[in-house]
């Protein structure tokens, strides 16, 4: 009979984190307490060219401005005023 030899697998290393820096929450500079939707232009800056909203690790927004900002783009969205799906 042959006897098969199997073969040796190496671990992967692990994957290095990139260590960033935090960027400023542009409501809390501007203590900006509650974000409005009727301000849509002030929006056109946390979406992308497709019409995503912008993670807040990319936009710098605090977790509280960045739900508010979300909930103001999502009613935005249903009254018209901004678009689902950019073209």
């Amino acid at each position: 009979m042959f006897k098969f030899e199997r073969k040796k697998r190496f671990k992967k290393e692990p994957l290095k984190k990139g260590i960033f820096k935090k960027r400023p929450c542009r409501f809390c500079g501007d203590k900006v307490k509650n974000i409005d939707y009727l301000d849509y232009q002030k929006f056109q800056k946390f979406l992308t060219e497709r019409g995503k909203i912008v993670p807040s690790r990319l936009s710098g927004n605090c977790a509280s401005h960045q739900r508010q900002l979300a909930q103001a783009i999502k009613k935005a969205r249903v009254l018209s005023l901004l678009p689902f799906v950019a073209e």
